[in-house]
C-alpha cells in the first residue's frame, strides 16, 4: 500500500487572482514584505498497488483529471505506508 502526495500549481506564464487576491490581503494586514502568492492544491492517495503500477497510475490520474495539463503543473511523492 503507498500513499501519494500530489502538488498541483498553475504554470508561471498563468495569472494566478487567487494569489494575487491573497497577496493583497496580506499587503492590507501590513505584511507588505510579500512579493508574490501562488495558490495551489494538494491531494493525498491511498493506493493498493506495485509501486511501479502506482507511479503509471498517478501520471494517467494526474493528467486526466487531478490536473489541467494545459495550465497547471504537477508533482508527486510516493511512500510505502503500512497497513492499519
Amino acid at each position: 500500500m503507498y500513499k501519494v502526495k500530489v502538488f498541483v500549481t498553475l504554470r508561471e506564464s498563468v495569472l494566478d487572482p487567487q494569489g494575487v487576491a491573497v497577496k493583497h490581503s496580506l499587503h492590507s494586514m501590513d505584511y507588505k514584505d510579500v512579493s508574490d502568492v501562488r495558490v495551489g492544491k494538494y491531494m493525498e492517495l491511498t493506493i493498493e498497488k506495485t509501486e511501479k503500477d502506482v507511479e503509471e497510475q498517478v501520471k494517467e490520474m494526474c493528467n486526466r483529471l487531478l490536473a489541467n495539463p494545459v495550465i497547471e503543473d504537477y508533482r508527486y511523492e510516493i511512500e510505502e505506508c503500512v497497513a492499519q
